[in-house]
């Protein structure tokens, strides 16, 4: 990879490029997917209004579409020409919607129908990653007949369990003692048949956002994520203003180029297309970094961070989103899986 500053500067100035050449009647009518029906609404619906509002800005012939209240089908009726998703988790992240727009022949940003099936199961990204040979914490998958001891033999203590469909830290549980594993896999169950269990890695929590396809892919500055008490939980990743950004990040230059690395290469192996964002802990004893996981459809609301990253290179929210819009225009359909 390039040097991380000449690479961002890079990036920014084909935006910006771009986007002075970018014809925006050629995007015609623009439908913002937001809300839905996952867990996640109450952020689809964050983030979907700011993206609806920097179209907008841009003079974006915009409108906001919520299949959470609507029927899919009216998708059809609206003679959208191409969509913006901004929606997070099933039926919106998980290549349910991406399916039904492609067969409606609907551009729309971000993933296809399998790398957003593949990214969304966090069991399936996992042995992906572990057949490319890129680091992730140990797991395995529970179920009612799982042998807790042996789970906790395998996995050590802590560790993490959570729903394998679920983002945005819904039905997880830092699990400290064996006897906690039976009402940790009960909530991540009632949320998802699909259960797992992983290692806890100890140290620095890290985000790299990606953005492009394939070997033109590129990572964005790593961020630094400080939450208070070291919960990242549901309302500190969007309501608490006492979670802490740093970006740049404060780690050496090597440290925030293997992160970038390996967040690149799990972006390739799974196939993501546009933008996406990766999530890794940074082990505070071997100082290796570990992917958790990939977000296809990453929030864009105030405390997000696909936008934080954009704005350390040089790319402000309404360009970022501008930007993402525009790859819809050139977006070539045998690339996309």
């Amino acid at each position: 990879m390039a040097d991380q500053n000449s690479q961002m500067l890079s990036w920014a100035e084909r935006v910006k490029k771009d986007l002075a050449n970018l014809n925006i009647e050629s995007l015609g009518r623009v439908g913002v997917l937001l809300g839905g029906r996952s867990g996640e609404r109450e952020i689809s619906l964050m983030s979907g209004g700011g993206v609806l509002e920097a179209l907008k800005s841009k003079g974006v012939d915009a409108h906001a579409f919520d299949p959470g209240l609507r029927c899919v089908t009216e998708l059809a009726s609206e003679k959208f020409d191409r969509i913006f998703i901004a929606l997070h988790g099933r039926f919106g992240e998980d290549g349910t919607i991406q399916g039904l727009l492609e067969l409606l022949d609907l551009p729309y940003t971000g993933s296809g129908v399998l790398a957003s099936a593949l990214s969304i199961d966090k069991i399936a990204t996992k042995q992906i990653w572990l057949s490319n040979s890129l680091s992730t914490p140990e797991f395995e998958e529970l179920t009612v007949d799982s042998d807790w001891d042996a789970v906790v033999q395998h996995l050590g203590l802590p560790l993490i369990v959570k729903p394998a469909h679920e983002g945005s830290s819904l039905g997880l549980t830092k699990v400290r003692s064996v006897e906690d594993l039976p009402a940790a896999f009960a909530l991540a169950s009632a949320m998802d048949k699909k259960v797992i269990a992983e290692t806890c890695i100890i140290g620095d929590e890290l985000t790299c956002p990606l953005v492009g396809f394939g070997e033109t892919a590129e990572a964005l500055p790593v961020i630094k994520i400080i939450p208070p008490q070291a919960n990242y939980d549901f309302h500190n990743k969007y309501f608490s203003d006492e979670t802490q950004y740093l970006c740049p990040t404060g780690l050496s230059p090597e440290v925030n180029l293997a992160v970038q690395n390996l967040a690149l290469a799990a972006y390739r192996a799974l196939g993501c297309n546009t933008w996406g964002r990766a999530d890794v802990m940074l082990d505070q004893k071997t100082g290796l970094p570990y992917l958790l996981e990939m977000n296809t459809s990453p929030g864009m609301t105030s405390h997000s961070l696909v936008p934080m990253a954009a704005k350390a290179a040089g790319i402000d929210y309404a360009e970022l989103v501008l930007w993402i819009m525009s790859q819809t225009l050139s977006t070539v359909k045998a690339k996309r899986i």
